[in-house]
């Protein structure tokens, strides 16, 4: 049985998740004292691997069991190169995962749930270091995604509980989701090398289309030059003169065909509108796998809905692409558009952050109005922001009306409770996310306090430093718990948690009070004056005016539309240095700064201060 493609994890409570093994399917006939391993197409591994048939012996049932054979590296992960050449690497540990059982004792367990064959193979698995019972978790396939990434595995398998195994079919009942997209090619041929590289310059690539070969990029990254030279003559005997397409293919360089009988997997950004890869870079050979396999996978296929109506989905353009989160699909329109020229980041490295930010970002937005800072020209065009949800707003995105004092109209403001909805709004254009300071349950009552540090083009960012530092001796005074992170831009945000316990007014005139105290020990370079004209050019603006309802501010973890692709990122204290720039925080590193230091943050949305204990310790 085999698994359709998947690029975006989900969470369903119909459905269970095992982490994806790199390595060689394989499956195991036990009969008494009988062993039969064989590869998806027929090889036979009894020779290959010796000492995983040896410890299959020590199953007492006889069964028949579907897994993956892997060899780990120094990392404790699966290595495939190590496992293609497991004779020379027999030192390093070989296990044989087993996540399915199609027969036990005689009988065909096929027609079973896939919940009943787990249970039922876990009773007969030994403990051993290597037979492996391939254990799961069910229903938060975010998560376990997440781990996976941070543990560099492969990715996870989706798989639903209630599914029968269904042999050499491909099922739309299981899902493989990887953190790279990749697919397998047939090698046509190689290039001749060029400058100080030898043996090849790179592989053309090819797939089965119909009866006939289809051309679809030529790659020479991924190799060094032992694994050149490897190569090289891996491909030598199957040299020939002919070209094993019918049509001529466009080389930069003179080509050696070979007979289209090796496939390798290779990793890729994207496949182009005429069906090219582009960026392939090589990872392996698969000797497990037949040529006519080797079809185009469905790159854009995202989620167990998209698996099941790839036949009927939509078309979407050659510079669109299709997102697909649980129920709910997202189409992001031009999705290559350069939005931060100096950086050369585009609108879907832009959706692509926000995703693998998603778990970390929505407890901040979940329930709270958005106010849409939109910049869909980019970053050097003036953006606008956009409050009204449309009247054709997607169904998956939840919206609440605000009657506004100052339009004197109800707004429908979209509440980012969902993946969907925060990719939805990064499709609009939305580098920066601004989520109001308080959520539906009560709009006017804050979860926190904040206030702004910001300073003028001439005060240093050393300045900045030093006022959020005094800012938090005055809060530590006071009792109160406080974070910081950066602006994103040149500034930085103190928060404070409130936990909807006292109104925007309290909690602006308690921020007034806390900005009014850290001003008068220096007053040099700060100042209270919101008016740019009155305040002048050489103070940091003190500005607790965001305590006020309808006020946004970039949450944490948000873009900001600035050369850099910085980031609003949380600082532990200890961390406020002189020294510390707000650019150091980007786009590129945010994710795993968050993976090493975890949700610092977190804390403002916990246990809000008692405001009256507070004033009395200041003595206010």
């Amino acid at each position: 049985m085999f698994a359709k493609e998947a690029t975006a994890p989900f969470d369903d409570n119909d459905w269970l998740f095992e982490i994806k093994w790199d390595g060689y399917r394989a499956i195991t006939e036990k009969n008494k004292n009988k062993i039969l391993l064989y590869s998806r197409n027929g090889l036979s591994f009894l020779s290959t691997y010796p000492i995983v048939v040896n410890e299959l012996l020590k199953i007492k049932e006889d069964a028949v069991l579907d897994g993956e054979i892997v060899v780990m590296n120094a990392d404790g992960n699966p290595d495939f190169q190590l496992l293609q050449h497991y004779t020379e690497n027999q030192d390093k540990p070989i296990q044989y995962y087993i996540f399915d059982l199609l027969r036990l004792n005689g009988y065909d367990t096929t027609e079973l749930t896939l919940t009943e064959r787990k249970e039922l193979l876990q009773k007969i698995i030994p403990q051993n270091e290597v037979i492996k019972y391939s254990d799961h978790i069910l229903e938060n396939g975010k998560a376990f995604f997440q781990v996976s990434k941070e543990k560099n595995l492969e990715g996870i398998m989706a798989k639903k509980i209630t599914s029968k195994y269904y042999p050499g079919k491909r099922s739309s009942e299981w899902l493989k989701i990887k953190h790279h997209q990749t697919q397998e090619a047939i090698i046509a041929g190689y290039t001749e090398p060029s400058g100080a590289r030898k043996y090849f310059g790179a592989l053309v690539l090819a797939i089965k289309d119909g009866k006939k070969l289809k051309y679809i990029g030529h790659t020479g990254g991924g190799f060094n030059q032992n694994s050149l030279k490897e190569m090289y003559e891996t491909l030598q005997p199957f040299i020939t003169e002919k070209s094993p397409f019918d049509k001529k293919i466009k080389t930069n360089s003179p080509v050696t065909w070979v007979q289209p009988q090796l496939i390798c997997e290779v990793k890729f950004a994207e496949i182009t509108a005429d069906g090219k890869l582009r960026q392939p870079i090589f990872l392996h050979l698969r000797n497990d796998k037949n040529i006519n396999e080797v079809n185009m996978a469905n790159t854009q296929t995202i989620s167990k809905e998209k698996a099941t109506t790839q036949q009927t989905e939509e078309a979407i353009d050659k510079d669109d692409r299709l997102f697909t989160f649980g129920k709910s699909k997202v189409k992001v329109s031009h999705i290559n558009k350069i939005l931060f020229p100096e950086d050369e980041i585009t609108k879907g490295d832009i959706v692509e952050y926000y995703i693998s930010m998603s778990a970390y970002i929505l407890p901040y937005l979940q329930g709270r109005p958005q106010s849409l800072l939109r910049n869909p020209n980019g970053i050097h065009e003036k953006g606008f922001f956009h409050k009204d949800a449309a009247a054709k707003v997607p169904s998956f995105v939840n919206s609440k009306k605000v009657f506004s004092e100052s339009n004197q109209k109800n707004i429908d403001y979209i509440i980012c409770d969902n993946q969907a909805t925060l990719t939805y709004m990064n499709n609009l254009g939305c580098i920066e996310i601004n989520p109001w300071n308080s959520t539906i349950k009560d709009l006017d009552k804050p979860d926190y306090l904040i206030i702004d540090i910001d300073p003028s083009d001439k005060n240093t960012f050393n300045q900045v430093i030093e006022a959020a530092n005094v800012v938090k001796q005055v809060l530590d005074k006071a009792g109160a718990e406080s974070f910081c992170k950066t602006s994103g831009a040149s500034g930085l945000h103190v928060f404070v948690p409130t936990a909807k316990k006292y109104t925007y007014e309290q909690v602006k005139d308690f921020a007034y009070i806390v900005c009014m105290m850290a001003h008068d020990e220096l007053k040099d370079f700060t100042t209270l004056e919101r008016n740019l004209q009155k305040r002048g050019n050489k103070h940091i603006y003190m500005d607790y005016l965001q305590n006020r309802k309808g006020q946004t501010i970039a949450s944490v973890y948000s873009l900001r539309p600035k050369v850099g692709a910085t980031v609003s990122t949380p600082l532990l204290w200890k961390e406020l240095k002189s020294g510390l720039s707000p650019k150091e925080f980007t786009i590129h590193n945010t994710l795993n700064l968050v993976k090493k230091k975890g949700d610092i943050f977190n804390g403002v949305l916990g246990k809000g201060i008692d405001l009256n204990k507070c004033l009395k310790k200041l003595g206010a």
